[in-house]
């Protein structure tokens, strides 16, 4: 009957140990997630003080399609940060879970 018993535990624990497996890979899946993120953001940042700064040194004429292009870049860059953020809070939880 022992021998069952630590038969079971040591079944319990491999199953425990597949799953720390599994969540491990999960782990690094989302650090590489998050990485792809920061540099996306990186990008429309970069992309948006550019406009930015284009925009400065022109005129005073209202051209509509460098405005749209311009709220087009920013609402991308905080959708980013949102999914940066959203990614970021995830990995915390999974870390402090396992």
């Amino acid at each position: 009957q022992n021998e069952k018993e630590l038969q079971d535990v040591v079944k319990q624990q491999e199953e425990k140990m597949l799953q720390l497996i599994d969540k491990s890979g999960e782990v690094t899946r989302l650090k590489g997630e998050v990485s792809q993120l920061k540099r996306s953001l990186q990008r429309a940042e970069t992309e948006a003080k550019v406009l930015w700064e284009e925009m400065r040194g022109q005129e005073p004429k209202v051209d509509a399609a460098h405005v749209q292009e311009r709220v087009l870049l920013r609402q991308e860059v905080d959708k980013l940060r949102l999914l940066l953020l959203e990614k970021e809070d995830e990995n915390l939880l999974l870390s402090d879970k396992y």
